[in-house]
């Protein structure tokens, strides 16, 4: 089934181009189907790259999914066109009655800052909160994941010396794993952050499982069954181009940069980077999907619980 967004957004025309399947508004009325509802709480800058790159995941799947774009209210994004914010996104505030299937919270360039520090962290912890009662699965990536998991766990972010920055090999830790359904015993990964979570600071008693990691560059991803959460340190999601982006960005800028690990050929940068990446996030992002499908309800309230607890319970659950 090919993903619901609306008719006009910037990433309808890249995802067709692409051969992703992407359902207008009419069409989907008249199928007898109730989509996943999927949030997107956007908190990069560039936006549209973003929800282009995450739409692209979420539509490879056989499920139709209907995606909500998302963004802080109490935050004035400055790389993104107001235009393209009123079109297309919903403040927290709009949409925190509503109940989702899934919910993704992305990364965002400000992981040098302490959590206190950034401007809508009282925002994003209510937003935070609020999945624990109106999402029934939440994907966290990046910065956004180490929000999360400091938030729920009080697992500590570090500082590194030198940014993790290119294409790194990684460990399947879990091959048993629903979410690592079909996944090789390694793999390459994009990271890109200044940041780290170390292993040795996740509580015994979290209920927290390290499904993949890497000797170059620690924690990759974690899951908790309780919480019904995914914690991804780096971005599977990036474009074969992203990594070259931030380079150059910062080149131009004149900023301290080293070349990214493993991604030019022969590390010349006039040279197109392979993708070695992009199957292992298809199928990460379609494992999720499957396993929110196999256990959401099939009827999702449409609105807010009046008391406090999860969405849905297994006895709800789709066969």
């Amino acid at each position: 089934m090919p993903i619901r967004i609306p008719d006009a957004l910037p990433a309808r025309e890249i995802l067709e181009r692409e051969g992703v399947m992407v359902m207008d508004e009419s069409t989907a009325t008249r199928q007898d189907i109730r989509p996943l509802q999927i949030g997107l709480l956007n908190l990069m800058p560039d936006k549209v790259v973003t929800e282009t790159q995450l739409a692209r995941l979420l539509g490879s799947t056989p499920l139709q999914v209907e995606l909500t774009l998302v963004r802080i209210g109490s935050h004035d994004a400055k790389n993104t066109t107001q235009e393209h914010l009123i079109s297309f996104y919903r403040t927290w505030d709009e949409v925190k009655h509503r109940r989702f299937d899934g919910f993704i919270i992305t990364g965002a360039p400000i992981e040098t800052l302490e959590f206190a520090e950034v401007n809508y962290w009282p925002e994003l912890t209510e937003i935070l909160d609020w999945t624990t009662t109106n999402v029934h699965s939440t994907f966290t990536i990046c910065w956004g994941a180490m929000a999360a998991i400091w938030h729920f766990h009080g697992v500590p972010k570090y500082l590194l010396s030198n940014k993790a920055f290119g294409i790194y090999h990684h460990r399947n830790l879990h091959p048993n794993s629903p979410y690592l359904a079909g996944f090789s015993d390694d793999f390459e990964v994009s990271v890109s952050r200044w940041t780290e979570v170390r292993a040795a600071d996740i509580p015994p008693d979290s209920g927290l499982e390290l499904l993949m990691d890497s000797d170059d560059t620690g924690i990759c991803l974690v899951a908790e069954a309780e919480g019904n959460r995914l914690y991804m340190f780096n971005h599977v999601e990036y474009d074969s181009t992203s990594l070259a982006a931030e380079y150059f960005r910062d080149v131009e800028a004149g900023k301290a940069i080293e070349l990214p690990h493993n991604y030019f050929p022969e590390d010349d940068t006039t040279q197109q980077p392979r993708n070695r990446w992009r199957s292992h996030a298809f199928l990460l992002f379609g494992n999720w999907i499957n396993q929110v499908y196999q256990s959401t309800p099939f009827d999702l309230p449409s609105e807010s619980p009046s008391g406090p607890g999860p969405i849905g319970s297994p006895s709800d659950a789709r066969g």
